[in-house]
Protein backbone atom coordinates (compact mmCIF):
# COMPACT_ATOMS: atom_id res chain seq x y z
CA UNK A 1 0.00 0.00 0.00
CA UNK A 2 1.12 3.51 -0.60
CA UNK A 3 1.89 5.83 2.26
CA UNK A 4 -1.17 8.01 1.59
CA UNK A 5 -3.50 4.98 1.70
CA UNK A 6 -2.24 3.88 5.11
CA UNK A 7 -2.72 7.38 6.51
CA UNK A 8 -6.41 7.52 5.51
CA UNK A 9 -7.34 4.22 7.16
CA UNK A 10 -9.20 5.01 10.36
CA UNK A 11 -7.90 3.18 13.38
CA UNK A 12 -10.47 1.02 15.17
CA UNK A 13 -11.16 1.98 18.77
CA UNK A 14 -9.59 -0.14 21.47
CA UNK A 15 -11.62 -0.95 24.53
CA UNK A 16 -9.38 -1.75 27.43
CA UNK A 17 -11.58 -0.69 30.32
CA UNK A 18 -15.20 -1.09 29.32
CA UNK A 19 -17.63 0.93 31.37
CA UNK A 20 -20.84 -1.10 31.55
CA UNK A 21 -23.04 1.98 31.98
CA UNK A 22 -21.44 4.06 29.23
CA UNK A 23 -20.25 1.58 26.59
CA UNK A 24 -22.67 -1.37 26.67
CA UNK A 25 -25.95 0.53 26.04
CA UNK A 26 -24.54 1.89 22.78
CA UNK A 27 -23.39 -1.56 21.57
CA UNK A 28 -25.63 -3.01 18.85
CA UNK A 29 -25.79 -6.78 18.83
CA UNK A 30 -26.17 -8.28 15.33
CA UNK A 31 -29.33 -10.23 14.51
CA UNK A 32 -27.41 -13.51 14.54
CA UNK A 33 -26.22 -12.74 18.07
CA UNK A 34 -29.78 -12.02 19.18
CA UNK A 35 -30.95 -15.35 17.72
CA UNK A 36 -28.09 -17.13 19.48
CA UNK A 37 -28.99 -15.60 22.84
CA UNK A 38 -32.70 -16.34 22.30
CA UNK A 39 -31.75 -19.95 21.45
CA UNK A 40 -30.16 -20.28 24.88
CA UNK A 41 -33.08 -18.53 26.60
CA UNK A 42 -35.62 -20.77 24.86
CA UNK A 43 -33.70 -23.87 25.95
CA UNK A 44 -33.68 -22.59 29.53
CA UNK A 45 -37.43 -21.86 29.40
CA UNK A 46 -38.15 -25.38 28.19
CA UNK A 47 -35.96 -26.82 30.94
CA UNK A 48 -37.60 -24.60 33.56
CA UNK A 49 -41.12 -25.50 32.40
CA UNK A 50 -40.44 -29.24 32.21
CA UNK A 51 -42.75 -29.99 35.20
CA UNK A 52 -45.53 -28.04 33.43
CA UNK A 53 -44.90 -30.00 30.22
CA UNK A 54 -45.06 -33.31 32.07
CA UNK A 55 -48.26 -32.24 33.87
CA UNK A 56 -49.88 -31.17 30.59
CA UNK A 57 -49.00 -34.44 28.90
CA UNK A 58 -50.04 -36.59 31.85
CA UNK A 59 -53.40 -34.92 32.42
CA UNK A 60 -54.26 -34.76 28.74
CA UNK A 61 -53.78 -38.48 28.02
CA UNK A 62 -54.61 -40.24 31.32
CA UNK A 63 -58.40 -40.32 31.12
CA UNK A 64 -61.42 -38.36 29.99
CA UNK A 65 -61.82 -36.91 33.49
CA UNK A 66 -58.24 -35.71 33.62
CA UNK A 67 -58.57 -34.28 30.12
CA UNK A 68 -61.59 -32.24 31.22
CA UNK A 69 -59.50 -31.05 34.20
CA UNK A 70 -56.78 -30.10 31.72
CA UNK A 71 -59.24 -28.12 29.58
CA UNK A 72 -60.75 -26.38 32.59
CA UNK A 73 -57.28 -25.26 33.73
CA UNK A 74 -56.98 -23.25 30.51
CA UNK A 75 -60.60 -22.07 30.48
CA UNK A 76 -61.39 -21.39 34.14
CA UNK A 77 -58.08 -21.66 35.96
CA UNK A 78 -56.31 -23.93 38.41
CA UNK A 79 -54.64 -23.47 41.81
CA UNK A 80 -56.04 -19.95 42.07
CA UNK A 81 -54.33 -18.89 38.86
CA UNK A 82 -56.67 -17.68 36.08
CA UNK A 83 -56.84 -19.60 32.83
CA UNK A 84 -55.39 -16.67 30.86
CA UNK A 85 -52.12 -16.92 32.79
CA UNK A 86 -51.94 -20.67 32.13
CA UNK A 87 -52.45 -19.89 28.44
CA UNK A 88 -49.64 -17.31 28.54
CA UNK A 89 -47.32 -19.88 30.10
CA UNK A 90 -48.30 -22.34 27.37
CA UNK A 91 -47.71 -19.62 24.76
CA UNK A 92 -44.23 -18.98 26.17
CA UNK A 93 -43.59 -22.69 25.96
CA UNK A 94 -44.84 -22.78 22.36
CA UNK A 95 -42.50 -19.93 21.42
CA UNK A 96 -39.57 -21.54 23.24
CA UNK A 97 -40.09 -24.84 21.47
CA UNK A 98 -40.54 -23.32 18.02
CA UNK A 99 -37.63 -20.92 18.33
CA UNK A 100 -35.33 -23.58 19.77
CA UNK A 101 -36.27 -26.01 17.01
CA UNK A 102 -35.83 -23.54 14.15
CA UNK A 103 -32.62 -22.03 15.55
CA UNK A 104 -31.28 -25.54 16.16
CA UNK A 105 -31.99 -26.49 12.55
CA UNK A 106 -30.22 -23.29 11.48
CA UNK A 107 -27.16 -24.23 13.53
CA UNK A 108 -27.18 -27.78 12.15
CA UNK A 109 -27.35 -26.41 8.61
CA UNK A 110 -24.38 -24.14 9.27
CA UNK A 111 -22.44 -27.01 10.86
CA UNK A 112 -22.95 -29.33 7.90
CA UNK A 113 -22.56 -26.79 5.09
CA UNK A 114 -19.33 -25.00 5.90
CA UNK A 115 -19.11 -23.39 2.47
CA UNK A 116 -22.53 -21.75 2.91
CA UNK A 117 -21.54 -19.92 6.09
CA UNK A 118 -20.97 -16.23 5.55
CA UNK A 119 -21.88 -13.00 7.23
CA UNK A 120 -24.76 -12.45 4.82
CA UNK A 121 -26.12 -15.98 5.31
CA UNK A 122 -25.86 -15.59 9.08
CA UNK A 123 -27.89 -12.40 8.99
CA UNK A 124 -30.51 -13.64 6.53
CA UNK A 125 -30.96 -16.99 8.27
CA UNK A 126 -31.27 -15.23 11.63
CA UNK A 127 -34.00 -12.95 10.27
CA UNK A 128 -35.81 -15.98 8.79
CA UNK A 129 -35.49 -17.81 12.12
CA UNK A 130 -37.02 -14.91 14.02
CA UNK A 131 -39.78 -14.37 11.47
CA UNK A 132 -40.80 -18.03 11.24
CA UNK A 133 -40.70 -18.68 14.99
CA UNK A 134 -42.68 -15.52 15.83
CA UNK A 135 -45.12 -16.09 12.96
CA UNK A 136 -45.84 -19.69 13.96
CA UNK A 137 -46.15 -18.61 17.60
CA UNK A 138 -48.73 -16.00 16.64
CA UNK A 139 -50.70 -18.56 14.61
CA UNK A 140 -50.66 -21.17 17.37
CA UNK A 141 -51.32 -18.50 20.00
CA UNK A 142 -54.41 -17.40 18.09
CA UNK A 143 -55.58 -21.02 18.14
CA UNK A 144 -54.77 -21.32 21.85
CA UNK A 145 -56.78 -18.21 22.71
CA UNK A 146 -59.69 -19.34 20.50
CA UNK A 147 -59.47 -16.76 17.72
CA UNK A 148 -60.14 -19.43 15.10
Amino acid sequence: MSESATNTVKKRPEFRNINAFKDLPSYRLPVAGIVSILHRISGFIMFLLMPFIIWMFDTSVSSEISFSKFKSAFNIGLLGIPGVLWKLVALALIWAFLHHLIAGLRHLWMDTHHDAVSKEFGKSSAVVTLAVSIGLTLILGAKLFGLY
